[in-house]
């Protein structure tokens, strides 16, 4: 039941993407596909570049906990969706509310960095071939991905603590399938110019910067590529970076839209809809785009699936 006088809310309500019982069945089975073929995808990635000594590269270094990051992403949020709809409840508890936000903040920033990290990777591999590897030094790749997990963990606490003092009492029930920022604010009793402050300033710069980052770089990998007199290593080159630069748009376009836009313009039925992209879709698409297009990692991944296969016969 919904809270609707002014005693402190304990618990909140999750209302989905769909109140059709229907529409949530088919939802559900839709989401479990979709968790499932992330999970398997990412692991085989991960797998696969850890047991072959060809793929220790600083490319294929940074798409394993890029892999690995898309993982925890989906986890946070699609697995308590599922128990919900198994359980036949909507409910997540304040602190647990709390702790989806902050992981959610962590491995979005995450996945932010990570694609920042690769298209600069990129950018030295084709506009520096003959200086990557003094370039993208293994200590170098590991303090990439290291600062990169502080500080997402510190953007993630600064967030997670300040929506903690807010007060709750008018509302408790959430038009979305999961804890997010922007609903929550629109829920609270107490003055949130402070969180819609720090969501602009301190968070946009951790989400513009990198953005930059990976236009600036693939500008000029294509200025590069240009140059080469190739046509069919020019169109390899551009098909590469179109498929990567989807990703990029995807997740940074729904990213924009749902927190740096003002909340007044905000859909409370598109909301849900537009976050499905960037914590379930792109997890799950990431392995096929980076990955599988990839011929040395395919090889790879026929050796992983090749040796679990004669495993299970002996």
């Amino acid at each position: 039941m919904r809270i609707t006088n002014q005693s402190s809310v304990s618990e909140f309500l999750l209302l989905g993407l769909s109140r059709q019982p229907q529409q949530q069945r088919l939802l559900f089975l839709l989401f479990l596909i979709m968790y499932l073929a992330t999970v398997l995808g990412n692991l085989l990635i991960i797998l696969a570049i850890s047991t072959d000594s060809r793929l220790q590269t600083p490319m294929y270094f940074f798409l394993s906990n890029l892999s690995l990051v898309d993982i925890c992403f989906s986890s946070t949020t699609v697995p308590k969706m599922l128990a919900n709809h198994i359980l036949g409840t909507q409910t997540i508890s304040f602190s647990g509310c709390l702790t989806q936000i902050y992981f959610l903040c962590v491995f979005a920033d995450m996945d932010n960095f990570l694609l920042a990290v690769m298209a600069y990777d990129r950018f030295v591999a084709v506009c520096h071939p003959l200086h990557y590897k003094t370039k993208m030094t293994h200590w170098l790749c590991v303090l990439l991905v290291v600062g990169s997990w502080v500080i997402a963990n510190l953007n993630a606490l600064l967030h997670t603590l300040l929506m903690a003092r807010l007060s709750f009492c008018a509302d408790n029930a959430i038009p979305h399938f999961f804890c997010d920022v922007t609903p929550l604010l629109r829920l609270s009793c107490s003055d949130t110019h402070l969180n819609e402050l720090t969501i602009l300033f301190e968070a946009g710069l951790l989400m513009i910067a990198p953005f930059i980052c990976i236009l600036v770089s693939y500008i000029l990998i294509v200025y590069a590529v240009l140059r080469v007199p190739s046509t069919r290593g020019m169109w390899k080159a551009f098909s590469t970076c179109s498929s990567h630069l989807a990703v990029v748009f995807l997740f940074y376009g729904t990213i924009i839209s749902l927190y740096f836009i003002p909340s007044s313009s905000h859909s409370a039925e598109k909301n849900p809809a537009a976050a499905v992209m960037y914590t379930v879709v792109t997890p799950m698409l990431n392995p096929f785009i980076y990955s599988l297009r990839n011929r040395n990692l395919k090889g790879a991944l026929k050796n992983v699936v090749t040796m679990k296969l004669l495993s299970t016969q002996k």
